[in-house]
């Protein structure tokens, strides 16, 4: 299937890290997306510290970023999924540690529920460490189900385990 006759369509993504170098690992990961044939990265928040969700770990690095791409959602998710392996990404314990953790947030305004992919996604508007850089960047950008901006959305989460990142 082609989506929209490839024309370019907006996505929102949610970077995080927190093994190894992980402010190096992500500023690579955005160049990487960025040279990646179909992919153009648009927009990309500041870099937030964050409190981890899951068994006791190192607190995480998060952004997000808005992407240009003339990519099928699927096609986008395998791409994301790739570089997440290029960079050391093991899945060994749901919400454990991880180098690099790229999500599909958003595909324009496009509602799908496949079992490789679901969109939005489904836990983003409970979590802050993807709200706060998301509002950053795209403040107006309508959530497709709530029918409510980003920024509507942030305004009812808690955010106290999110803040800048003490370098930028």
């Amino acid at each position: 299937m082609i989506w929209l006759s490839m024309k370019l369509i907006k996505a929102a993504i949610a970077l995080g890290s927190n093994l190894g170098d992980s402010l190096i690992t992500l500023q690579s990961a955005i160049e990487t997306l960025n040279n990646t044939p179909g992919i153009i990265v648009k927009a990309r928040s500041s870099w937030y510290q964050t409190a981890p969700v899951g068994p006791p770990q190192p607190d995480y690095i998060n952004a997000c970023a808005i992407l240009q791409i003339k990519l099928e959602p699927q096609q986008l998710l395998e791409k994301l999924l790739e570089i997440e392996i290029r960079f050391g990404r093991q899945r060994r314990e749901k919400w454990g540690p991880r180098t690099l953790d790229l999500d599909l947030l958003l595909y324009d305004n496009l509602i799908l529920e496949t079992p490789p992919l679901v969109l939005p996604h489904p836990r983003m508007t409970e979590r802050a460490f993807v709200l706060v850089p998301l509002a950053e960047i795209a403040p107006d950008w309508v959530h497709p189900i709530k029918g409510k901006t980003i920024t509507e959305i942030l305004n009812n989460v808690e955010r106290s385990g999110v803040k800048k990142w003490k370098n930028y």
